[in-house]
């Protein structure tokens, strides 16, 4: 029976797998003529400016409504290409907290335009982790864009470190819109999103790509008080026990 078990489990891991392989090349096969029609949208539009008469101005705006509908097809290829793609990761030890520093200070700029103030809690504790550097940034800068999303009139967004046992904690915290529990309770299926012109593919990636690492994610949420994300991800027993089973007081960072 366990033979079995395996065997029907192998024949569904590569029915997915040629599935993703399919849709992915289906993808790139309708981004290649959607280049071009942009493109020509754009040479009409040039052709058309600057033109007085009634036909010719409705003529521009018609097309200009097309490069913009272009343009949100080429977003939404481009997030299904990423959500879509079999993952090989590229693992490396990374100091978790230096990593999350270098992206806050990427994207401090972005949050402070939105009155959002960054608060760190980076435990010293945290042991290095096997990370693919590239996919986690990306997964955490998702996290950072739905908080500051959440904030339209600003707030705070705090990102803590911990240890927990053999593994290493992310806590994303927002005082934001927080969801209400069918929003929750969905929010990590395909193409479900509540933003206006959003592809729902966001935050199912960064799931994928924590999954993908042996982590999980957890979330709290309230409506009208915010929204709390954890990552869990596995550290390697050595250096979790390196780091002592019992995390350090966290402190700010200046």
């Amino acid at each position: 029976m366990p033979d079995q078990t395996t065997a029907a489990v192998q024949r569904l891991m590569d029915q997915y797998t040629e599935i993703a392989r399919l849709a992915g090349a289906l993808a790139h096969e309708i981004k290649n003529p959607l280049s071009t029609i942009r493109l020509n949208l754009q040479l009409m539009a040039e052709d058309l400016d600057g033109e007085e008469s009634p036909g010719q101005r409705r003529a521009l705006k018609r097309m200009e409504t097309m490069q913009q509908e272009c343009s949100r097809l080429q977003g939404l290829l481009d997030d299904f290409l990423q959500f879509a793609k079999v993952r090989h990761l590229d693992l490396k030890p990374t100091d978790l907290n230096a990593q999350i520093d270098d992206l806050l200070d990427f994207f401090t700029p972005e949050a402070e335009e939105a009155n959002v103030t960054i608060v760190r809690y980076l435990d010293s504790n945290v042991p290095t982790l096997q990370l693919d550097r590239r996919s986690f940034r990306g997964a955490l800068l998702n996290l950072l864009l739905n908080a500051k999303q959440s904030m339209p009139k600003g707030g705070e967004l705090t990102v803590a470190t911990a240890t927990e046992g053999e593994h290493a904690l992310v806590h994303v915290i927002d005082t934001g819109s927080g969801m209400d529990d069918e929003t929750a309770a969905r929010m990590f299926e395909t193409f479900f999103s509540t933003r206006p012109g959003g592809s729902g593919l966001g935050l199912p990636t960064m799931a994928k790509i924590i999954e993908a690492h042996g982590g999980t994610i957890g979330v709290e949420t309230e409506v009208g008080r915010g929204t709390h994300f954890t990552m869990t991800l596995p550290a390697p027993a050595r250096l979790a026990a390196e780091a002592g089973t019992v995390p350090a007081p966290l402190s700010p960072q200046p």
